[in-house]
């Protein structure tokens, strides 16, 4: 997934300013895919420049309104009908906890520890996102719910695993005492 094709996407729901875009960024698409401030106004502009998005004028300070453009919307389809992109084979995490027999066991099962917490912290985010958000029946709340669900048990699924493998390092270490 790109920037560009985030923005093309909620400028298909309805046009926005800049600044709603990343409101809405915020609200909805933070926990899929992050961009700051400087990424979302860069990315408008190259939008802009290849007719995939139009601005308005300028009103009161200096705010312009993005909207889609029939070129922008037949991109956004294109984007949506390919194949996804095989997804990255690099986890960090896992990439550490692969290595965590380097470290005393205590700080091994403190690792794990911090993960399971950390997914509780998302999940609860995420509970909270889908407690404070109000779904109409528009497409971009319908599948908005989809995505927050994913994440809901993305995090779960991270947390009972943190879970598992510390009873694991524990077990192992009652058995070879």
């Amino acid at each position: 997934m790109s920037l560009r094709h985030a923005l093309l996407g909620l400028l298909a729901d309805h046009p926005a300013s800049g600044y709603d875009l990343l409101q809405r960024f915020a609200g909805s698409l933070a926990n899929v895919w992050s961009a700051s401030q400087t990424q979302v106004y860069t990315e408008l502009t190259k939008l802009a420049g290849e007719g995939l998005i139009a601005a308005s004028e300028e009103g009161p300070r200096r705010r312009k309104e993005y909207a889609l453009t029939p070129d922008g919307r037949t991109e956004l389809k294109e984007w949506l009908r390919a194949d996804p992109a095989r997804p990255p084979a690099r986890n960090d995490m896992l990439l550490r906890v692969f290595f965590l027999g380097g470290l005393p066991r205590q700080e091994a099962l403190d690792h794990l520890a911090a993960i399971e917490e950390r997914a509780r912290t998302q999940y609860e985010e995420l509970v909270n996102l889908e407690n404070t958000t109000e779904w109409t029946g528009s497409d971009f709340s319908e599948y908005g719910r989809l995505a927050l669900e994913w994440g809901q048990r993305y995090w779960t699924m991270n947390r009972q695993w943190a879970q598992w493998a510390r009873e694991q390092i524990t077990d192992r270490a009652t058995s070879t005492e």
